[in-house]
């Protein structure tokens, strides 16, 4: 009888482990997915993603230790910081706005999600995604 406990213990902690796994695959797919979705979007309205675009990054953090952190990382690669208070925000209370010219590739969105979201996640905080506006083809 034991060893049927054991069995039936570790199947249900291999089904666990393996539900866990899937779910933050499913999760890190629509994150990639939403920014080839983004630029797919940006192109049907006229934009061109080889041309720079002013491209507009978002966090949300929890603390000015925090902020700093993430601050001085952006900078050090070259992004314009702008950190505003959100006091009525209990979880998030500051708001760090990054922006950098560069052209849109979906790989390298991917990717800078992907990192974004691990430094936010560093630092106790959320990254909430990007946004650019529309450069015409000439």
């Amino acid at each position: 009888m034991d060893w049927l406990l054991i069995l039936v213990i570790g199947a249900g902690a291999a089904v666990v482990a393996r539900i866990f796994v899937k779910v933050r695959k499913l999760r890190n797919a629509e994150r990639d997915d939403w920014d080839s979705r983004a630029i797919d979007r940006l192109r049907k309205q006229g934009s061109d993603p080889f041309k720079p675009h002013e491209v507009d990054f978002f966090f949300a953090l929890p603390d000015e230790n925090a902020t700093r952190v993430v601050n001085a990382h952006l900078e050090s690669e070259g992004y314009a910081i702008d950190v505003k208070a959100v006091p009525e925000n209990t979880d998030f209370p500051y708001s760090l706005h990054a922006r950098k010219s560069m052209r849109l590739s979906v790989p390298e969105m991917r990717m800078l999600s992907r990192r974004f979201t691990e430094l936010a996640d560093a630092n106790a905080g959320r990254y909430d995604g990007w946004a650019a506006d529309i450069v015409r083809v000439s």
